[in-house]
Order: structure tokens, then sequence, then C-alpha cells
């Protein structure tokens, strides 16, 4: 493009970033004053922060979190991310320091957001499904200075070291709280509720990876764009002083992502440490809430539910499902805009590049299971293995991404490949003739069976049309005269019994012989993490049990 050129879209960029700002309430150019404050503030605190001083201005005495100790008001969450600022710095803790968070859904997420920026520490949001000696080697590259910390972690960070200060962000009334240990409530009580000293700059955060492949990575987030928010609100309808339940771990880059553009909108956030199909509807139609965020799995489970339990709920207020974590069928994407109306949102991207595509209810329902276009200041290219693009329509190719938010490289100092300015997703793609985009499977789960390559992510969407089929995997294992096979995982649906012959009967019909698995296994279920996505290496890839 030459510099010229990249100058001239980086303008383009920019300029639609502020019109898509303007146009949905988050900016006025008629205040440049306010942008600026927003700005230094995101520089010197950092967005969590800056957003809720901004809400207890607006907006005091309005709902701003629940979970299942109640309700925070946006002046109730500030204060009281200023008291546990001060509690941090009072325990010695120094701007620059690394704080570990290691909790599901509750206020402890926000106050450890915002506390943490306000005292210039760096916050490590930990994933909750990490095991001992994964949290332990995490904790020790992550360099933790504090720990907050839900009481069932316990033995997850038991060996971090004694002295190190901790913080109980979550236990039972009847729990016995460690001597020496903190709770979330004494923090912010004791806590002068004072504003801290203005840190020099943002201590940042990380966002780990989810770990499918081997020990997650942590990705590092210094600074954020001011536009960042643009490439959700482009594409996706946010409600607007309402309701939004959120069950998608906020620890995850898709949860804190939504849940931030939904705070700067005013938007009360509902939460629950556990997912639960029913009590998410209730909880949606009890603050009668707009949105909802979660993983795919999760909306399976819902929809399972099936029409009397649904019918119980009022879900008139609900007009925007964003989905996102894991691939999304075009089965599931068909059933559930069939049970809920067409409110489903189709959000693609990751911890590392951010979001690159959105696909609207419309276009999920014309050609369900894309990841629709991208939004603006986002751009998506396909390149070849020899790096050459690849412009021609529904030609798989490896995918890459462009956007105003560029991810810093890992915190162990390795970062993804890039072409061009664009950075590797890891998946495989395709764009068709009318400009909207498909995952075809992960680059690395490519399979090469009797000289065949193949991805996964088809044959598992095709099986998971079958009427027998509620989940499916699928992988590749050694085979002496192919090379590799296909071997099919799948969970019953409710009251069926699948046949392994039939299966592949169905799988023959509609797709390439090579794409038929010859291991057919019957589980109970499938190993996904906390964001949804499975974890293919968990599954049995050895000889089966006749």
């Amino acid at each position: 493009m030459g510099k010229l050129g990249d100058i001239r879209g980086q303008l383009t960029d920019t300029a639609g970033a502020i019109r898509c700002l303007h146009r949905e309430g988050l900016i006025d150019v008629r205040d440049p004053g306010r942008f600026v404050d927003l700005a230094k503030g995101n520089k010197t605190v950092g967005p969590p922060a800056t957003i809720l001083k901004h809400n207890a201005h607006d907006v005091p005495d309005a709902p701003g979190f629940t979970d299942e100790h109640g309700t925070l008001t946006w002046r109730d969450l500030d204060e009281q991310a200023n008291a546990l600022a001060n509690t941090l710095l009072t325990a010695g803790l120094q701007p620059g320091d690394t704080v570990g968070l290691m909790a599901r859904d509750s206020r402890a997420v926000p106050l450890a957001l915002a506390g943490a920026g306000r005292a210039g520490l760096r916050l490590a949001l930990m994933n909750t499904g990490t095991g001992r000696a994964q949290f332990t080697e995490v904790a020790a590259r992550e360099k933790l200075d504090a720990l907050l910390y839900d009481e069932e972690f316990a033995e997850v960070t038991a060996d971090l070291p004694a002295d190190l200060p901790r913080i109980l962000t979550w236990h039972e009334p009847d729990a016995l709280v460690p001597d020496g240990v903190l709770t979330l409530d004494e923090a912010v009580a004791s806590g002068s509720r004072v504003p801290p000293p203005v840190p020099e700059k943002w201590g940042g955060m990380v966002i780990l990876t989810s770990g499918t492949t081997g020990l997650p990575k942590g990705a590092n987030r210094a600074k954020f764009s001011p536009f960042a928010s643009v490439l959700l609100l482009d594409r996706i309808g946010f409600p607007r002083d309402g309701s939004m339940v959120i069950v998608s771990p906020l620890f995850h880059s898709t949860g804190f992502a939504l849940w931030s553009v939904s705070t700067a909108l005013h938007n009360e956030t509902v939460v629950m440490r556990r997912f639960d199909a029913e009590a998410t509807l209730a909880a949606l139609a009890a603050h009668r809430s707009a949105g909802l965020v979660a993983v795919p799995t999760m909306l399976h489970r819902m929809i399972e539910l099936g029409p009397e339990i649904i019918g119980k709920y009022d879900l008139s207020a609900l007009t925007t499902v964003v989905v996102a974590g894991s691939s999304l069928s075009p089965t599931l994407c068909e059933r559930f805009q069939d049970a809920f109306g067409e409110v489903l949102y189709n959000l693609y991207g990751s911890t590392e590049v951010g979001v690159v595509a959105i696909a609207t209810p419309a276009e999920l329902r014309a050609r369900p299971g894309t990841i629709g276009r991208p939004p603006t200041t986002s751009h998506l290219a396909l390149f070849d293995d020899d790096g050459r693009r690849v412009s021609s329509p529904n030609v798989k190719a490896r995918l890459f991404a462009r956007t105003l938010a560029p991810f810093q490289g890992y915190t162990d100092g390795r970062t993804k490949a890039e072409i061009g300015g664009y950075m590797s997703t890891g998946d495989m793609a395709y764009v068709d003739e009318d400009g909207l985009w498909f995952i075809a499977g992960r680059d690395d789960d490519m399979i090469v069976s009797g000289g065949e390559n193949l991805y996964p992510l088809e044959v598992e969407n095709h099986l998971a049309t079958h009427p027998t089929v509620a989940d499916v995997a699928v992988i590749g294992v050694d085979d002496d005269e192919y090379g590799t096979r296909l071997r099919a995982f799948i969970v019953a649906a409710e009251g069926a019994e699948p046949d392994a012959d039939e299966l592949r009967a169905y799988v023959k019909a509609h797709l390439a012989r090579y794409k038929v698995p010859r291991d057919v296994v019957i589980v109970d279920d499938l190993p996904r993490n906390p964001t949804g996505k499975l974890v293919r290496r968990l599954l049995p890839t050895g000889p089966l049990d006749d």
C-alpha cells in the first residue's frame, strides 16, 4: 500500500471511528473536553476506572452491577474501587507491581479492574479453569506481587509464597477466613474512599489465552485505543441505560470487552458465578434485560430447556444476544433464533487480534454460521502458505486481521505472525461472493488423511445437524493405512441413542468419502474450558476398547 496509503487508511479509519462513537453516544463532538478527559484517564488509570468515574458522575444512583450478593450503584462501585486501591497500596504494593485475580464473575472483577488501575498496578486476569501446576507456572511468569481469589481456588493457588498479600473475593458465610487474609468486604470497608494519587501511567492488564493447546499465554494490554469500542458498537445493537446479563466469563477478552462497552453506555451488568440455563432466563426476565452475552454451549443448554420452560419467562425486552468464545454451528444459529427471535450476533476475534468480524441476526438467518463482516476500522485478509494474498471468493486460506487495537505481544516475549501489517488469527477462512466471512477451522487443526487435507470443523458442523447429536468433536488419530483417520466424539441428544453406522452414512451422503469418521465414540460430555472452547488435547487418541 505504501506509506501514503497507510496514512490515508488510518485517517479514514479514525474518521469512521469518530462518526460511530458520536452516533452511538459515547462521545459528543461538541464537547471535546470530555473526550480529552476520557483519553487522559485511559492513559493514567485505564479504561475501567475511567468509565466508573464518569458513570458515578453521570448516573450515581443507577444500578451498575448485580451479583449474588446484591446490586451496587455506580457511586458504590466508584467509591469501593478507590477503597480497594488504597488498601492494596497500604499493604505495601507499589505502582508497577502485578496483582493476580483468580475469581468467578462477581463484583470482585470490576472492583479489581478499576482498583488496580487507580493504584497504578498491573492486573493479571487468571483463568478459573487453570489447574494448580499451570497456575503456579503462570503466576511465576507474570511475577504476581499480590492475589485476589475466590475461596474455591485456595488449593489451586496454594503454592504461591505464604507472605504474598491476599484478599479473599468470595467465600461462603460459614467459611473460615485464613489468618492474615482480608475479605473483599473488609478491604473496601477499611480503605479510604478518597481517590489515591493519580499514577503516572496505567499499570495495564494481562488477559490469558484459553490454553487449549498448552500453558495459557499472557496477552499484554498496556494501552487501549480510544476507538477500540467501535469494533463492537458498529455492528451490535447495544442497549443504553438498561441492563445486560453477562454469563460469558469476565476474565476473558470477550466478556471484558463487552462489559466495558456496555458499562460505557450506563448499562447495569448482571452476572452469576456459575452458569445455569434457567437461572439465566430468570435473570433476563427479572431485570428486563435487553442484552445477553454467552458462549455457544450456553445457548445450546438454554434451547434444551424446551418451549414450556422458556415460555415461563417474559423475554420481550431481549433484543441483543452476543455469542463468542468458540465456533457457532449453523444448526445452533437456526435453533436459537427459532426459539428466541432475530436477536443473535456472532462475534469473531481473539485475545490477540481483538474483535475483527461480527454477524448480525439477518446475516445469521440468511447464512447460518457466518462470522459476518468486519466492523469499521477492522480489515481482514487471506494469505496462502507462501504469504501471497488470496482474493478469490470461496477459497480457503490463512486469515489475518488488522485493527486500531493492536496486540502488544505475549508476556513471554513472543508474538503472532504478521504479513504486511496484518496479524494471524490462527484460523483458516474464506469469504463468499457477498462479502460474508466463514471460518473453516484452526490452521493447526488440519488433518491429512490418505493424502487429502481436511478440517474437523466442517465434519463437526454437519454431524451437529443430526437429530440424535447434542454436541460433537472430531479429531485425527494415527492410522497405519491412511496416516491419520477421523474420530468423532458424540454427545447424545436428550432421549436419543446415536448409532455409529447411521452417523457415518449421514456424513457419507453429504460430504466427501475421506471426511467420514472411521471411529464414532459416544460420550457423556466433551472437555470444554470456561469460555466454551473445545480442549481437543483432552480427547483420547489411543486405541479404543472393543
